[in-house]
């Protein structure tokens, strides 16, 4: 299991089109993906968990990955998350 914190920088925090994104990344990994924020855990291959949760610009989530490609997803995922989303 590896885990991140990173902060989410879009404008409009986590809407409809960044989640989307975030999805189609993570599921590009065979690893169990979620994020915790606040006292919430999240799934980030779920656009309907990652909407759930309520992310603004701004927040701080923590990425955790675990199973067997948990690096490069964690890395992807950061990577995606700090370049904003496509935003």
């Amino acid at each position: 299991m590896v885990s991140q914190k990173v902060t989410i920088k879009n404008p409009t925090g986590l809407h409809l089109r960044p989640a989307g994104i975030l999805c189609k990344e993570a599921m590009q990994y065979k690893a169990h993906i979620t994020f915790h924020y606040r006292e919430n855990t999240a799934n980030a291959k779920s656009v309907l968990s990652v909407l759930g949760a309520c992310i603004k610009s701004g927040d701080e989530i923590e990425l955790v990955c675990e199973g067997e490609d948990e690096e490069e997803a964690l890395a992807a995922l950061v990577k995606a998350i700090e370049n904003g989303l496509g935003e």
